[in-house]
């Protein structure tokens, strides 16, 4: 049902799967069949977790109930039993113009060699791709080979619960995937294949989201930034940031960076204070009178 109605990514399918198995061994095997009482005791079992992580765990039993109540399975829903924390949505953690510059140029430089590594140029494009287009580091792993081209400003991508969504990718970008385009083997699926995992005779994958993690904290440590404030995630919220402070429309954003709801998009406006300042110094009503004696 999860995947067929809903649609829910992977990693929520196996986040899903976890916390049910969890809650069952708690349960000793008799979470189908639980009360109201016995899920009031396995509440109390989750107070020592975090609020995230208890109001993910009720979300994946209160569907589980649901979905036996809706298929006749169960005559009541005791999941009104389940807690319901109120979560606070923290800002994201960004980068600042000068740090992503930093980035860049540490690539340029690897790039200025007389011999550049062809690691050096998927350094380019995966950097070029996570905070010129702002992918998600799931949907960038798994670009087929073939689908960024040089005389086409764009890609649809597929992303969380199988959303179609158009993608534009600059001018720098393409270039700097054209370029490692070229030390791709013709016959991997993936842009960026796992070379790895093909040394290991795995066959032809692509290269992980750990890996991915290890390659933009390792650029962060060459360019003198704190790699724990540097990850693929960071450098997708650094996009959004500094596009919204760039003057872009938010309903544009959100249909770039893929939110279903716009209410996730919005949280970019509170991040740049400094716009906020500037937006009351400038056009507030009071901002032209002065103070008199």
């Amino acid at each position: 049902m999860m995947v067929a109605e809903r649609g829910v990514a992977q990693n929520t399918l196996l986040a899903y799967r976890s916390d049910l198995e969890a809650s069952s061994d708690m349960l000793a095997g008799q979470l189908a069949n639980a009360t109201k009482e016995t899920l009031t005791t396995l509440a109390a079992a989750w107070s020592h977790l975090a609020t995230s992580s208890v109001a993910r765990k009720a979300a994946a039993l209160r569907g589980f109930f649901g979905f036996l109540e809706q298929e006749g399975l169960r005559g009541d829903n005791p999941s009104a039993a389940l807690p319901r924390p109120v979560q606070q949505r923290g800002l994201p953690k960004i980068l600042d113009q000068k740090e992503v510059e930093a980035l860049f140029q540490s690539i340029e430089a690897r790039l200025a060699k007389p011999k550049p590594s062809p690691l050096d140029y998927r350094l380019s494009a995966l950097v070029e791709l996570l905070y010129g287009s702002g992918l998600r580091a799931s949907e960038l792993v798994v670009l087929p080979r073939t689908s960024i081209m040089r005389d086409r400003p764009f890609i649809i991508l597929t992303g969380k619960g199988g959303k179609e969504r158009l993608v534009p990718i600059s001018d720098r970008a393409r270039q700097s995937v054209g370029v490692w385009h070229a030390f791709v083997p013709k016959e991997s699926r993936y842009l960026f294949p796992s070379r790895a995992a093909k040394a290991a005779g795995k066959g032809d994958i692509h290269i992980s989201r750990i890996r991915l993690f290890q390659i933009i904290r390792e650029l962060a440590a060459e360019s003198g930034i704190d790699p724990a404030k540097v990850s693929p995630h960071v450098l997708r919220h650094a996009f959004a940031t500094h596009l919204l402070a760039g003057g872009a429309n938010l309903r544009a954003l959100q249909a770039m960076l893929g939110h279903a709801d716009i209410a996730t998009t919005q949280i970019y406006t509170h991040v740049d204070s400094s716009k906020l300042v500037e937006l009351v110094n400038q056009r507030h009503p009071l901002a032209k009178r002065t103070l008199s004696r």
